[in-house]
């Protein structure tokens, strides 16, 4: 099985953004061509919601109504088939608490919570291409007031360093979280991570995790990264992430997740 991350490893990140380009290469599209012709099964991994992920299997071309693909979306969070959506696996969790201690902190941070089949709720527009598919303006208090199966909290004033050191400082205990590329925060149920939600893929799969091949470039990756019987960093990497790899591939900008997929299943 190859796992795969989507942005900063299958498709190319926007200068000085948060956001990547909805484009897949040549070498990326022929390289996962190759590997599901070889009987891999291809699994795409990421924090984006499921309504991000479908156009990206398209562009791939992975799945078709006789064959879909899993996919595993929200960190780990929400597991799908496609087409059509059916979502096979979601662990949801309470975020009250741990929204409101990071709230605290920063009061002027933006707050996101999946609407399935829409877009997101946010408590304020987030930048332009964050989010895919439609912002509904929504208080936050009524976002989590039910359990969700996960919580983006952005502030476009704040570093990733003072995400990194809010999050350690905070605990927030009851609650797994995430630091992206940019002071952006995932907040996740506890023991929700990527390896975990391929884990549910491997079950249904019958595959081994030890057959696991996952590339990813984010720090949300790490989880994947070891515990997959390879787990590969994109040369752009953090080091954080890099450490937590068994081996490091070229960058997303050259093409590291064909490099990687073509040591197993060459042209």
């Amino acid at each position: 099985m190859v796992a795969l991350d989507i942005d900063g490893t299958l498709l190319r990140w926007i200068d000085g953004t948060g956001t990547s380009h909805e484009e897949i290469t040549p070498a990326v599209h022929d390289a996962v061509r190759r590997a599901q012709e070889a009987g891999a099964h291809v699994v795409l991994a990421s924090g984006r919601s499921p309504d991000g992920m479908t156009g990206v299997a398209d562009l791939l071309g992975l799945a078709t109504e006789d064959s879909p693909v899993w996919v595993v979306a929200s960190n780990g969070a929400v597991v799908f088939r496609y087409p059509p959506m059916q979502v096979v696996h979601e662990e949801t969790f309470d975020a009250r608490a741990a929204v409101a201690a990071v709230l605290t902190e920063h009061p002027q941070a933006l707050v996101a919570v999946e609407e399935r089949g829409r877009g997101y709720r946010v408590n304020r527009h987030f930048p332009m291409g964050e989010l895919s598919g439609e912002m509904i303006l929504s208080e936050v208090e009524s976002m989590v007031a039910e359990p969700v199966s996960r919580v983006i909290i952005r502030d476009p004033e704040a570093t990733v360093e003072d995400f990194v050191a809010l999050a350690g400082r905070l605990g927030l205990h009851g609650t797994d979280y995430v630091v992206g590329w940019t002071a952006w925060l995932d907040l996740a149920p506890v023991g929700v991570s990527k390896a975990s939600g391929l884990q549910v893929v491997c079950r249904e799969l019958g595959v081994a995790e030890g057959d696991v091949l996952a590339i990813g470039d984010g720090r949300n990756d790490i989880e994947m990264l070891t515990w997959a019987g390879r787990g590969v960093a994109m040369g752009q990497a953090v080091e954080e992430v890099r450490e937590a790899a068994d081996a490091v591939t070229a960058t997303v900008d050259d093409d590291g997740a064909a490099v990687e997929m073509s040591r197993w299943w060459p042209a």
